[in-house]
């Protein structure tokens, strides 16, 4: 028997109200007035408990996944064991080698990176080998205004305002680029997630009109976004850097974008991708191919500080995305708070803080 076991899990979906300051974006066909996160609460035999996250979207699915397949291949387990949750992924390969089940896998990988630190006494970031930087900045990822260019410029001003010095826009078009670049001025990293808006033959045009406004990348232009051929060709023809990676399926579509030519910059989601142990992974390799890793973070629960703790260990300094608009509760707001942009990296054991009792209370579905 190991020393310690994986005794329960419990998993918590939560809904927070959301404002954009603007119309709510379309997602999956309906209006986005909420954010959702689901978190795993995993307790051990000897009374640590360690939280994760996995991706909110997948909220309906989320819970059947772990009833019906996850708990039972983890119960029992040594959460110690650094191949766990690979072993788990194996296991139930048959299931979907993306999706529901990799998020679910990933929501308790992140837990058990909690309780070894807990543990053991010390922070992730030393889990990982030590963080290289204590400070990170964050950068402000807008919710999408459908081109319009007032809410553009205005959403943007407002950014600045709090302190942020990095803009990611959800936008289409190139003037909602020329219009955040006006509000922010020639030397504000702009950058510009396009959500799989064009198909190989369509995308030239659109992301070549963007380059005069100089954005430090163009996000997903192409759909499907694991068409690696055609990215590779699209970034030669344009000469506009690339982005990519939250939507891929595993390490190996990380392997092949980066090998393809495809891509200046990797973006795993750790809620998506297998949890802390495949971000870093796909971090490690992409950085030393020379590609920079800036993980896709579009949250804000024990997923958005791993992937802080992952950012502050990682060899190539990247900012952390923060979703940027007024949400009726910010999770960790007093014990690892963004301020000015920035944010500072936890050293306390584990993630370094656990979700607070008011958002479990309040905004539990």
């Amino acid at each position: 028997m190991p020393a310690v076991t994986i005794e329960a899990i419990d998993t918590i979906p939560i809904r927070i109200p959301l404002d954009t300051w603007a119309p709510p974006p379309m997602f999956a066909g309906k209006p986005r007035t909420h954010v959702e996160m689901f978190l795993v609460r995993v307790a051990t035999s000897k009374g640590v408990v360690g939280w994760g996250e996995c991706y909110g979207s997948s909220l309906p699915l989320l819970k059947a996944a772990f009833d019906a397949w996850v708990k039972h291949l983890a119960l029992g387990q040594d959460p110690t064991d650094t191949e766990l949750t690979a072993r788990i992924e194996r296991a139930l390969h048959g299931m979907g080698r993306a999706g529901a089940t990799l998020h679910a896998i990933s929501g308790l990988d992140i837990a058990l990176w909690d309780i070894r630190g807990k543990l053991e006494g010390v922070s992730v970031s030393k889990l990982l080998g030590g963080p290289k930087r204590t400070r990170v900045e964050t950068y402000a990822s807008l919710l999408q205004y459908s081109g319009n260019v007032e809410h553009v410029k205005r959403n943007t001003a407002r950014a600045l305002e709090r302190g942020y010095r990095h803009i990611k826009l959800h936008e289409r078009t190139a003037e909602a680029v020329a219009a955040s670049r006006e509000v922010a001025g020639p030397d504000i990293p702009i950058m510009v997630d396009t959500n799989c808006a064009w198909t190989p033959a369509e995308a030239e045009k659109p992301v070549a009109a963007m380059a005069p406004s100089k954005p430090f990348w163009v996000e997903e232009p192409i759909w499907p976004p694991e068409d690696f051929e055609s990215l590779a060709k699209l970034r030669k023809a344009t000469g506009v850097p690339l982005a990519m990676g939250e939507n891929a399926t595993g390490v190996l579509d990380f392997r092949k974008m980066v090998a393809a030519g495809a891509t200046d910059f990797v973006q795993p989601s750790i809620v998506k991708i297998g949890g802390l142990t495949n971000l870093f992974r796909i971090a490690t390799e992409a950085e030393k191919s020379g590609v920079t890793c800036v993980p896709h973070a579009f949250f804000f629960g024990p997923g958005y500080l791993a992937t802080l703790h992952a950012i502050a260990c990682k060899e190539k300094v990247a900012p952390l995305e923060r979703l940027f608009a007024d949400v009726g509760f910010t999770a960790y707001a007093k014990t690892v708070p963004d301020q000015d942009g920035a944010v500072e990296v936890p050293d306390r054991p584990g993630l370094g803080a656990d979700p607070e009792d008011e958002l479990i209370s309040r905004f539990r579905i």
